[in-house]
């Protein structure tokens, strides 16, 4: 049995909090692991609102519904799809991380809280030039936070993320809505034919679906969303 005395300090060292020269404030190991779990938990939260995952994973949705499929591509393939192509158009943003904060972090050249801090600036800036300044102006109104930001960076995350959000979901629909254009077109163009033929007791929507199949692989649309996707986050402008 070990003394009350030993086991009370080996619990106070676990939780060690180290005040540097600088006045910035280094954690113990132990809290650091009990934060990196912590993180991991949040990280489906942070790919899906705080990169071009949610832009992409809704437009891909709406492609499929104005095509007329409901199960294919399925879920499993268009999350893939949009999380490797937000890795590609993504992937500026996190080798910038990687040079400024995660390998001098590993190298201990800083605190974990500097590299957080440092790791911030890139996806700021990514969010940013996404965010509108409408849906911007809206989160500080309603944050309370009027008159407080002279400049669109000095505004804090928690008003950043749901500003991007909402103007990440309404050029996705956007983008949407011009998608569904030609497909809803064909599926007037059948309902027509069909009702001059007086079959109204066959779905428009059967007759239609080869036909565009047929149309979204003639012009290559794969090739043309995958392309509008990227470009409309800056990419090769």
């Amino acid at each position: 049995m070990f003394p009350c005395e030993v086991l009370a300090q080996q619990g106070v060292s676990a939780v060690t909090v180290t005040t540097n020269p600088d006045g910035a404030q280094e954690y113990s190991m132990t809290l650091q692991a009990l934060f990196i779990m912590t993180a991991l938990s949040l990280i489906p939260a942070f790919v899906m609102m705080m990169t071009s995952f949610t832009r992409i994973i809704v437009v891909l949705s709406i492609l499929r519904q104005a095509i007329g499929l409901q199960q294919s591509p399925s879920n499993q393939i268009l999350i893939g799809v949009s999380l490797f192509l937000s890795m590609f158009i993504m992937a500026p943003v996190f080798e910038e991380v990687n040079e400024t904060a995660l390998q001098p972090y590993l190298n201990e050249e800083m605190t974990s809280l500097q590299a957080f801090e440092a790791a911030k600036l890139p996806m700021r800036e990514f969010m940013l030039s996404q965010t509108r300044v409408k849906d911007l102006e809206t989160f500080v109104r309603i944050g309370g936070y009027e008159g407080q930001f002279d400049d669109p960076a000095d505004v804090p995350m928690t008003v950043l993320v749901p500003a991007f959000v909402t103007s990440e979901l309404k050029t996705a629909f956007q983008i949407g809505f011009m998608l569904f254009i030609p497909f809803l077109i064909l599926d007037l163009v059948v309902a027509s034919i069909l009702m001059a033929m007086g079959m109204m007791m066959l779905s428009p929507m059967i007759v239609s679906l080869p036909f565009k199949l047929m149309l979204f692989v003639l012009v290559d649309g794969w090739n043309l969303i995958f392309g509008t996707l990227a470009t409309s986050f800056g990419m090769g402008v």
